[in-house]
Order: C-alpha cells, then sequence, then structure tokens
C-alpha cells in the first residue's frame, strides 16, 4: 500500500502572501509543522494487521487530521517500526493525546493488532513517547496519554481531565467484581477467559505450549494405563515408572530420602510451603508430650522444657483444619488430620520431628507418635500431617494468598488507575495473565468437578478451610519480615526461603530504620549478611512521585483503589490490620511491596516446587484413603499401600504438578520490564538500579547453592516470574 508517503490526504494550511519585487507580483506560500510519527508492531505471534491504521494528534493548540499511516509496502508486521509523517498548519503546541483507529482493508475476518508504543517527533524536536501495549480490533478507537506518569490532581488541561474521568468511568464499566462464595476474596465478573479484554488475555503462545503440555502428559499417561485406573500400587517402586522422561534432581532427591525425618523438617522450612510452622515456648495443653517421650531424641543431658527456652522447639499446628466435613468416597467418609507435630533442632542444626498427633483431642484413640514406633507407624503419621499440609498448602497459601488476592489487586488496579498513574504503570507488569489464568483455573481446578476435589477435604471441605483461614489473615502475616518475626523464626538455621525472601523484600521495598520498628532482626540480619539497602526500588519510585505524605492524601485514585481492596480482597474486617486508607508515603511503600512481593516471590515460593515435592506421592499426597491411625503396632507397608490414592488419581495429581511447575517459552523474568511503560529518566534509572540489585542476588544464592546438598532455588531471581502467569 503507498499513497504519498502517509502524508493526509487534506491538509488545511495557513496562506502567507508575500511580494516578488523583481516580477512585481505576489504569491502564496504554504507554511507547514511536521510530526514525525513512529509506531512499532510487537514481536508476538500474530501480532501484525492488513488494516488500516489512523491517528489523530491533539495538543493545547488544536489536533491534526485523521491520517491514515500508510508508507509503500506492507505496514505494521510483527516486530516493526513505520516511520510517518503528519503535517499540520502550525505546532499543535503540548501534545496531549494520540488517537488511533483500525479499519478494515479488505472483507476478511478480523485481525487484532497489536500495537507496542508510538513516538512522535514535535517539530520544535521534542521526542513523547506513547505507550499502548495492548491489542487493538477493527473499528476500535483508542486514545493514547503520554509516557510521563502524572496523578490525577497534577492533569491541568480540560481535554486530559475529561479523558481520565471517562477512561475511569470505562474502566470501571467493564472489569466489575463478582462474589464468588462467602468468606472468599472477590474476583473478576468474566464468567470465562474468552470473555476477556485482550489486555489481560494470555497470549496464544502460552496458550498452546500449555495445551500441549497437558496433551503430551496426558498422552504418555493413557499409554502406560495408568490415566483413569482405579488399580491400587502394588508397590512403592513402582510409582518411579509414572513419568519416562519428565524428572528433576529434586524429584529424584525426594523419592530417595522422603523417609528420612531431618528431610522432612526441611521440607517445612524449604518446601513448597514454608509458612506453617512456629517456635514453640510452651506446648499447647491438647498436646501433652512429655519429657520421657522425646528425651530419646533431644541432646544428651538436654530436656524439653531447656531446649523450648533456648528457642529449639517449633510446631505445626493444623487446628483450623478440625470440624471440616471431608467428602464420601466409594460410600465411605474420608478423613482428614487436624494434627499437632513438634520439631527440633538438633546439635547438627537439622529440624527433626519427634512427637505427632494426629487429631486436637488427646485421647486413647489418638495417640502420640514418635520416631521410636515401629517404622510404617511413624511413616503413617508423617503422611496424614503432610497430606493435611498439602491441602493446606495448595487451597489456602497457594490458590487464595498468592492468586486470589492478586487478582483482587489486579482488578482494582484497573479499575481505579488511568494507564497515566504511575502505580498503575508500577503494577501492571505483575498482572500479566492473572485475570486468564485464574478464570481458566477456577473452571478447571476449584470447581466441584475440579482437580482439587480429589483431596481428602473435597471441593466443600477445600472451601471452608480456605474461609477460615481468610478470616484469620492479617497484613502482617502477608508481609514477610513481620510473618518470619511473629512466627518465632529468626534464627532457625538453613531457613533458606526467608534467607533469599528477606533479600528479595529488602531489594523491593525500602529497609530504613524506622520502617519496620516491629522488626529489628531484619537490619540486625542485614548488617550480619553486610546486605543492608536504606534504598530500594518500591520505596523509590514511590518518593518520586510522593514526594510528602500530603501528595498520598490528595491521590484520590490512590484512595479508591486501597478502599476497594480492603473492602473486596478482605471484606472489610478492620481487625485484619489490613489498610483501608493510607495516610503515609511509607504505608503506600510497603503495601506496593507486598503486592509485587505476592504476584513474584510468593508465588514462586508455593508454585515452582510442586512437581519437585508432589511427583512422589509417598512424600506427600492430597489424598489419602484410609483413616488415621488409631492404634500402635498394626500398620504395614501394606496399610500405607492402602492408604495412598489409587493409580489414576496420584497421576491426575502429579499431571497438575507437572503443568504448573513447566518452564515455558514466554516467560518474563521478575524484574524484566519489555514494555516501555515510563518515560522519566528517573524511574527507568530505578528500574536499572532494581535489575542490577536482583543480579547480584541471583549470583549470591547460586554460589550459597553450590555448598548445598539440597539447594533452594525457588526465590532465585532468575527463576521468579514477573507475574502470576500458570
Amino acid at each position: 500500500m503507498c499513497s504519498g508517503g502517509g502524508h493526509p490526504k487534506k491538509i488545511s494550511g495557513t496562506e502567507l502572501t508575500t511580494t516578488d519585487s523583481s516580477e512585481g507580483r505576489s504569491f502564496h506560500r504554504m507554511t507547514m509543522a511536521e510530526y514525525k510519527v513512529e509506531v512499532a508492531t510487537g514481536d508476538m505471534k500474530e501480532a501484525g494487521t492488513w488494516d488500516k491504521v489512523y491517528v489523530t494528534l491533539f495538543g493545547t493548540a488544536g489536533q491534526s487530521e485523521r491520517t491514515e499511516l500508510d508508507n509503500c509496502g506492507l505496514d505494521f508486521n510483527r516486530g516493526t517500526t513505520g516511520t510517518y509523517t503528519i503535517k499540520t498548519s502550525l505546532s499543535l503546541g503540548k501534545l496531549l493525546l494520540v488517537k488511533v483507529e483500525k479499519d478494515p482493508f479488505l472483507v476478511r475476518k478480523d485481525d487484532e493488532w497489536y500495537c507496542s508504543k508510538i513516538v512522535v517527533t514535535t517539530p520544535e524536536g521534542e521526542v513523547l513517547l506513547f505507550p499502548c501495549y495492548r491489542w487493538i480490533s477493527r473499528g476500535e478507537l483508542v486514545e493514547l496519554r503520554g509516557g510521563r506518569a502524572l496523578k490525577v490532581f497534577e492533569d491541568d488541561h480540560p481535554l486530559l481531565v475529561d479523558h481520565r474521568r471517562n477512561e475511569l468511568m470505562q474502566r470501571k464499566s467493564f472489569y466489575q467484581w463478582k462474589i464468588l462464595a462467602e468468606g472468599l476474596p472477590h474476583i473478576n465478573h468474566f464468567n470465562d477467559a474468552s470473555e476477556l479484554p485482550a489486555e489481560v488475555r494470555i497470549s496464544k503462545k502460552r496458550e498452546s505450549e500449555v495445551l500441549n503440555t497437558e496433551k503430551m502428559t496426558g498422552l504418555e499417561l493413557k499409554i502406560k494405563g495408568l490415566l483413569g485406573s482405579a488399580e491400587k500400587w502394588e508397590s512403592i517402586d513402582d510409582m518411579k515408572k509414572i513419568f519416562w522422561f519428565k524428572s528433576t534432581t529434586m524429584s529424584e532427591y525426594v523419592a530417595e530420602h522422603w523417609k528420612e525425618d531431618d528431610f522432612y523438617g526441611f521440607q517445612f522450612l524449604n518446601g513448597v510451603n514454608p509458612n506453617v510452622i512456629k517456635r514453640c515456648s510452651e506446648l499447647p495443653r491438647n498436646f501433652p508430650v512429655t519429657e520421657e517421650m522425646v528425651k530419646p531424641f533431644l541432646e544428651e543431658g538436654s530436656s524439653l522444657q531447656k531446649e523450648m527456652a533456648k528457642g529449639n522447639i517449633f510446631l505445626y499446628d493444623q487446628k483450623k483444619m478440625d470440624g471440616i466435613p471431608v467428602r464420601p468416597y466409594d460410600g465411605e467418609t474420608l478423613r482428614a488430620s487436624a494434627g499437632l507435630c513438634l520439631f527440633y533442632v538438633n546439635p547438627e542444626n537439622k529440624l527433626m520431628p519427634i512427637a505427632i498427633q494426629l487429631h486436637q483431642q488427646p485421647s486413647e484413640e489418638n495417640p502420640i507418635f514418635l520416631p521410636s514406633d515401629t517404622e510404617t507407624d511413624w511413616l503413617l503419621a508423617k503422611m496424614f500431617i503432610k497430606n493435611a499440609d498439602s491441602m493446606d498448602h495448595q487451597a489456602v497459601h497457594h490458590l487464595m494468598n498468592t492468586h486470589f488476592l492478586t487478582e483482587v489487586y489486579t482488578v482494582a488496579t484497573l479499575r481505579c488507575f488511568p494507564v497515566i498513574h504511575p502505580i498503575y504503570k508500577l503494577l501492571f507488569p505483575h498482572f500479566r495473565y492473572t485475570l486468564n489464568v485464574n478464570t481458566n483455573g477456577r473452571d478447571s481446578l476449584f470447581t466441584p468437578e475440579g482437580a482439587l476435589s480429589i483431596s481428602s477435604l473435597g471441593f466443600n471441605g477445600m472451601m471452608e478451610l480456605m474461609r477460615r483461614s481468610h478470616s484469620e489473615l492479617t497484613y502482617s502475616s502477608l508481609c514477610l519480615p513481620d510473618n518470619i518475626s511473629a512466627r518465632g523464626l529468626e534464627s532457625i538455621p538453613n531457613f533458606y526461603y526467608r534467607d533469599d525472601g528477606l533479600k528479595l523484600w529488602n531489594i523491593i521495598s525500602r529497609f530504613a530504620l524506622d520502617t519496620y520498628c516491629n522488626c529489628l532482626f531484619v537490619i540486625i540480619y542485614f548488617f550480619n549478611q553486610k546486605r543492608f539497602a536504606f534504598t530500594s526500588f518500591v520505596g523509590a519510585i514511590v518518593e518520586n512521585y510522593y514526594p510528602s505524605d500530603s501528595d498520598v492524601h490528595k491521590d484520590t485514585e490512590l484512595q479508591d483503589w486501597i478502599s476497594e481492596i480492603f473492602t473486596h480482597g478482605f471484606l472489610g474486617n478492620k481487625a485484619s490490620g489490613f489498610p483501608a486508607s493510607f495516610h503515609t508515603v511509607k504505608e503506600v511503600t510497603k503495601f506496593i511491596t507486598l503486592v509485587i512481593f505476592t504476584s513474584t516471590a510468593q508465588h514462586a515460593a508455593v508454585n515452582n516446587g510442586q512437581f519437585d515435592y508432589y511427583s512422589w506421592p509417598p512424600n506427600v499426597s492430597i489424598l489419602l484413603h484410609k483413616p488415621p491411625p488409631t492404634t500402635k503396632g498394626q500398620s504395614s507397608v501394606k496399610t500405607i499401600l492402602e492408604t495412598l490414592p489409587n493409580v489414576g488419581e496420584t497421576v491426575s495429581v502429579i499431571a497438575i504438578a507437572r503443568l504448573l511447575s513447566e518452564k515455558y517459552n514466554d516467560v518474563v523474568p521478575f524484574g524484566t520490564y519489555p514494555e516501555e511503560r515510563f518515560d522519566e529518566p528517573a524511574p527507568k534509572q530505578m528500574i536499572k538500579e532494581f535489575q542490577a540489585e536482583l543480579s547480584f542476588l541471583t549470583e549470591e544464592i547460586a554460589a550459597r547453592n553450590s555448598q548445598l546438598e539440597i539447594p533452594y532455588t525457588y526465590l532465585n531471581p532468575n527463576q521468579i516470574e514477573n507475574s502470576i502467569t500458570i
């Protein structure tokens, strides 16, 4: 296509009259202002378009004609940038908006176009970025603001004020809240992922990869005759044949060491659910462990009281699961263990289980199991604790506390901030694919027929577990420094989730001496590590746009945002400690740090190791068939095999773990911002410094892991995605 190098077909000019002295006659001369317009098309699959694209420029002194962007040859090919010229009679003044329209070139099916950005060079030489980074459909009109971030009280031109107001009205009508179930965070109102707008949909490439992984996994299991099989496992070793080609170094280690007590304890620190144990200074009354019971497992000459006083005793207590109804199975009712497990850090700095009670109320039929019991009794007791822990992990710490809460942050951001707002620019890259993943996941995983309904609790039980957990959720429990301090885990050795997580939190946020007054241990920790930073990414970004607390008060969009999150995410629960409004810059910094940490690092910690740990059913299974043992000395290996799920149930759960832990090709690593949303030098420099800190931490973690028998990789920045995409 070609029509005059992209010039508008009709130009309104200003006529100037001059006199030619040699000819003695006057002539008319047209003076024009030229704008160079560079249009970048994305490089993802099917990003280009054959359709006609039109641009109109709006400035403080007027607007240009609606101009078709048309160079000789094909325009708007995938991964290309086209340069065009728009002429106006005079300068448009300060450029405010760029309007983009797409109309059909031929009678053919709509081909959406992914416009990355438009860069305009004015006649005065000013270069202005207009970020787009979205799909544009046929007949759609998109108005782009400049790249400079502005808060609501900084828009001073009537056109921009109206544009901002209209944009938010459209967003709030388009993105709405829906109640999933009473007592749970609210969700987006779209019933199917196909209804989602293009700006939040998953890429066709990722969708294809996920479907291919599902297909190949199912094919392998079907060929082996495992998928759908109701047969019981004949031996433990038979489970090693589930996948021919899929294994990891960690999954192989788990299969070899699952029986070992020190590895069992290791998983409560560095497995997929590292947020549950806490220091125990006094035994619960319903857990009557005696000195005589555990003395053989403590340091010689020591006692339980002495070890508690030294901070070496830790407790796992699943009391919130007590009384939750479980699902029926083949005419019987399954059982879940709302149990307790006591751990001891021994002189070798290993966390060891030393006592297990499988129900909350002690009785003769609820004995306390010990490492000195028969091997299968002790293994069964540990398996039932891990069964309860796995359901807590999947329903609460993974699904609700990362996926569902990040969905709340995403919907509130889309509803309350225009794209020009600095917080929108900062957070939106951390919400990539999340709405699509959650909307799909609720259908495939979390329905009465979904995959998680296969658990011992079943769908209704898992929902009740989530309700109970959410009612008890506190702000401090989600903020890692506060969480570690509250659980008394400041000094427990070999806790790599804590070590790496706190460093990441520090890099994301900012640690000033008065920011977290209740977390002095964090300050001491980073001084000891020689990694203490007073300024970092979110703190620098927030302070750049909010120099004072009064700026926080004045930003009504920011206040609407946190109010919606408090109402729809935390259901207005004032006792939770979650903010309903912001008063200071520090409060904004802390909450945004939580949002970014949750959607990146915390999700990686609870998601990325699922295949590593769940691929070996004796180590952890969300479904157990037989009830928890009520007596000692009656179990055998046969009992364990009868307790584990059957072949078909086993491979279904492992297939999901494989899908969720898979590495996909369109991953955006943590701290990577391929979309140029900020136009100012300051935030661009802050992003570079953030990336440098993450790179330093990557090297630091790699060096440490090279010295470990069991490397902890889940919080290595190069293993973390920039958002929840699976």
